[in-house]
């Protein structure tokens, strides 16, 4: 009999959960509140800074390496540097998308868009449905939670500066809503370093034909532009505010850092237009991405449910969670890093065999671990991980899992038994 795994978030996680779980032999329907897949990696684009080559080549050998083909295939930059940061590539948000979909497509997995669950049909600590704003049910045998942490418009009015416009455009399509918490679990909400709750997103995106020819043309060829803040302006402060910790160096906060995903990404959360357009070469600087980007930014960290090292949400018997949900993780490799692992147990889940942990003799493995363990803490709460910086990459480091050197990484995957495991029909 066709098992089903439904999935709700149709981000960098969810796309990566439905893939592992159709390889391990699911039915598969993956539900996206948008009209487009992959959520804040539509604006996203670093991969493969500093720790996160580590875990794409961790996870490629794992079996989880569709999704990193397509974002090297459209790389516009590889192998670049800017400040804190190495070998980093930078993908075309504007072509990702669709390529995406079309993945998912040819794996026959069926993608409901503009669909946005809105509560859950229980029978005791299991969920039989999940309802859709249509008043529909999607049924299913075990339940993907990848909604991400972002928003809703209240929470970024609670927390932040007012809805900024962002590309998860609350308003058109509607709120985010926590399922876990529907299911009757608490969520966990992450808090920046005064104990205040929630995060901005770390970067806005500009024009690129906004901009100066002499700044779009050294951004086309070099991937990066760096532009110094007049004195006046420059803000220490707002570094401790930023989600992404590993830009919260005081050169981002003494320069405008540009980096070219087919915006330009502005590596600060949010500027101040009137200003922005006093520095040279920005004088008719427009936002592309929030379009309230002089005012403020996305606010995260809102809605995490508790899980163990299988992804699989405490409480709930048929639940598993990944990418910002799944705890205080910065970036797409992170995403698909809890995406992955949470698609294949969901599957193992179903045959009734024990769920996988990855070891922490790998960074992938180590992170899901080490967040998990951190969240217990009251200063855990107040960071954030990623394999690209701040003190995970310094974990990283530490612990020297961190390596650029891809037979080195495929050995250490071979010897864990784990080569190719997402790979694998187990159904």
């Amino acid at each position: 009999m066709v098992k089903n795994v439904v999935i709700i978030g149709g981000g960098w996680a969810g796309c990566a959960a439905s893939i592992t779980a159709k390889k391990a032999g699911a039915n598969v329907i993956l539900i996206e509140r948008t009209d487009m897949l992959l959520g804040l990696g539509n604006v996203g684009g670093i991969m493969r800074n500093n720790g996160r080559f580590t875990a794409a080549e961790e996870n490629i050998n794992l079996g989880a390496y569709e999704l990193f083909e397509i974002t090297d295939r459209f790389s516009r930059h590889v192998n670049i540097n800017f400040p804190g940061h190495e070998h980093a590539s930078l993908y075309d948000v504007t072509k990702i998308e669709p390529e995406v979909k079309k993945l998912l497509n040819d794996l026959d997995i069926e993608i409901m868009t503009k669909k946005r669950a809105v509560d859950v049909i229980m029978d005791i600590n299991k969920i039989k449905g999940i309802v859709l704003d249509d008043e529909s049910v999607v049924y299913g045998d075990v339940f993907i939670e990848t909604t991400g942490s972002t928003g809703p418009m209240g929470n970024c009015l609670k927390y932040g500066n007012g809805c900024s416009m962002c590309i998860l455009r609350c308003p058109t399509f509607g709120p985010r809503i926590s399922i876990s918490q529907k299911a009757g679990i608490r969520d966990l909400m992450g808090q920046k370093d005064d104990g205040t709750y929630g995060a901005f997103s770390g970067s806005c995106k500009l024009n690129k034909d906004s901009l100066s020819e002499e700044i779009r043309t050294e951004l086309n060829e070099k991937g990066v532009v760096i532009l110094p803040v007049p004195k006046e302006n420059v803000n220490m402060d707002k570094l401790s505010k930023k989600v992404c910790q590993q830009y919260a160096l005081k050169e981002y906060a003494e320069n405008i850092i540009l980096l070219d995903t087919g915006h330009a990404k502005m590596m600060t959360s949010f500027y101040p237009l009137d200003e922005l357009r006093k520095i040279k070469g920005l004088e008719n600087a427009r936002y592309e991405d929030p379009y309230s980007g002089g005012i403020g930014n996305s606010v995260r960290y809102l809605s995490m449910a508790p899980r163990g090292n299988t992804m699989k949400v405490k409480g709930i018997d048929n639940l598993f969670c990944g990418g910002e949900k799944a705890g205080l993780f910065v970036g797409h490799t992170e995403a698909i890093t809890t995406g992955s692992l949470a698609g294949h147990n969901s599957v193992r889940l179903i045959k009734g065999e024990k769920l996988l942990e990855l070891p922490r003799t790998l960074a992938v493995g180590d992170i899901i671990a080490h967040a998990n363990e951190m969240l217990e803490t009251k200063e855990g709460i107040r960071r954030r991980y990623t394999f690209a910086g701040s003190n995970y990459f310094e974990r990283m480091k530490t612990l020297k899992l961190y390596t650029t050197d891809k037979d080195a990484i495929k050995e250490r995957v071979k010897n864990t038994a784990l080569y190719m495991i997402y790979d694998k029909n187990i159904m």
